[in-house]
């Protein structure tokens, strides 16, 4: 694989896209707002919650690639398949993560439209992302990443 190649070819940049569909459902909710919560619920802690979780998985998982010597960034060369971690559990934990991270944000602003823009959000990731990811560590780990593979689902 020459060093031109040797990327995932994502169409954008995980966290360009998260950051895309958090300003828009903010300015989607600004001008048509669509709570969806009960009163009862204390949205602001709820959302709180859910967003620290995605972020403690996302560092947690930012963290491993970074001890095992690998790249985070969708640009750079990946060096190693990494299986420590949350990658014992998932093979996308930093995307887990940003879609924890997008529902907290949902729940936290009580805003049906950042959860309606998760549908998208995922759709993006999964297939500009995820899927060419995918292909790019086949291409280059082959029987070690498909084995890998086989062994840890992609989400949870």
């Amino acid at each position: 694989m020459n060093e031109a190649s040797d990327s995932s070819g994502a169409v954008v940049r995980p966290p360009i896209a998260w950051a895309l569909a958090v300003v828009a459902g903010l300015v989607l909710d600004g001008l048509y707002p669509l709570p969806f919560l009960p009163a009862a619920v204390p949205a602001p802690w709820l959302g709180a919650v859910v967003f620290l979780a995605g972020l403690a998985l996302l560092i947690w998982a930012a963290t491993t690639f970074r001890r095992a010597g690998t790249h985070i960034q969708t640009t750079q060369p990946t060096t190693t398949i990494v299986e420590e971690g949350p990658y014992r559990y998932s093979r996308n934990p930093i995307y887990t993560g940003m879609f924890l991270g997008l529902i907290g944000f949902a729940f936290g602003f009580d805003s049906l439209w950042l959860l309606i823009l998760l549908v998208p959000f995922y759709l993006v990731i999964r297939y500009g992302v995820v899927a060419r990811e995918e292909d790019y560590l086949e291409r280059k780990f082959g029987d070690a990443y498909r084995a890998y593979k086989s062994r840890i689902r992609r989400w949870l």
